[in-house]
């Protein structure tokens, strides 16, 4: 458990982002807490650096409606003060933080405030015997890092941990990952850690971490981007829907668009997912510019919008024929349509579309 998040065995994988905002500013700090709640955001991680970021974390926890983790590198105390202050986990390597006797420490202190731990190895900063060892970071290198700090913490009878190996080249990450998987059977933590900019990091992440999680390997993640945390809570919904494993908001099928196209598709999709955002009901809305695939694809989602001829449109309601719209009252058209199904599926009225339960049925 990560405060009241169960991460493995039978969870929903949990997304989780990291703020960016100075912790010892704890208004910026919560600010940016909502806006990642928001989206969705199931677990949340900030800096514990110094004493000063550790101060604030009371006013944080309490403030926030998801389980914060501190980030803890070298300084053993500020994970103590972290335990202390309402801290739901600690991110630790342990064997970073000084002898036995300060890993017990923390260790007791964890357990006396209901701390998680998650060990946090990484290939931009394994232990110098290791690179010795290997000569360079390697899956080896990463598994045998945190089997060594699982060993720690399991040598002072503490088993509430979750691992994570994590590395900016893909294949590095992935190789360890499922070594480890087989190595130890304790929660995952999966990244593509420093994966990059929002697009080629959002490539790098969902190529490492959906191979993995379509492999079974992963029971909570977080997407690590140049770009605010938000979109890293976005793009891991995003993953996990195109696998079939979490269900949040308004899923958007839509084409890439051509020169058959019976309005602006590119246009349209972006200010429908921006005025959909505030969605939090699991529901499907196809955006097609011709009604050459917008038909079929129309069939298979709640509301389906397929373009046509003389400025006026096709939309489809759970899969059928139901009316035409014109161009200028397209969109306002289709949030309302699409904030009127949320809302009945959310008061038992309706259920989401399955376009395939009258198959079943027959």
């Amino acid at each position: 458990m990560v405060g009241n998040v169960p991460v493995g065995g039978d969870a929903p994988i949990s997304v989780q982002t990291m703020t960016n905002t100075p912790t010892e500013d704890a208004a910026a700090t919560i600010d940016q807490i909502r806006r990642c709640e928001e989206v969705g955001a199931d677990i949340i991680r900030v800096s514990c650096p110094t004493e000063e970021a550790t101060a604030a974390m009371p006013l944080i926890t309490r403030a926030a409606n998801i389980p914060v983790v501190a980030d803890i590198h070298f300084h053993y105390k500020r994970a103590l003060e972290a335990a202390d202050a309402g801290a739901a986990c600690l991110r630790i390597n342990p064997g970073n933080i000084g002898g036995d006797d300060r890993v017990a420490e923390v260790v007791r202190a964890a357990k006396a405030n209901g701390c998680a731990i998650r060990i946090g190895v990484n290939a931009g900063s394994l232990e110098r015997d290791l690179l010795e060892k290997y000569g360079e970071p390697c899956p080896e290198a990463l598994i045998e890092s945190a089997l060594d700090h699982i060993k720690l913490l399991q040598d002072h009878d503490f088993h509430e941990f979750k691992v994570a190996v994590k590395a900016s080249d893909v294949f590095l990450a992935v190789a360890a990952y499922h070594g480890l998987a087989e190595a130890v059977d304790c929660p995952l933590h999966l990244g593509i850690t420093e994966a990059g900019g929002l697009i080629g990091g959002t490539v790098k992440s969902s190529i490492g971490m959906g191979s993995l999680l379509w492999a079974g390997i992963g029971d909570t993640i977080r997407v690590s981007l140049s770009a605010e945390p938000e979109e890293e809570v976005k793009v891991g919904y995003e993953m996990l829907k195109a696998l079939g494993l979490r269900t949040r908001g308004v899923r958007v099928v839509s084409c890439p668009s051509c020169s058959r196209q019976g309005f602006d598709v590119i246009r349209t999709v972006e200010t429908l997912e921006k005025r959909l955002e505030h969605i939090k009901t699991p529901m499907s809305l196809s955006v097609l510019g011709c009604v050459v695939n917008g038909p079929g694809e129309a069939r298979e989602t709640d509301i389906g919008l397929t373009g046509g001829g003389n400025g006026k449109h096709m939309v489809y309601l759970s899969g059928l024929k139901a009316h035409t719209i014109d161009n200028e009252d397209m969109l306002d058209h289709i949030v309302r349509l699409v904030e009127e199904k949320a809302a009945k599926i959310e008061a038992g009225e309706e259920t989401a579309f399955d376009p395939h339960a009258k198959e079943a049925a027959e």
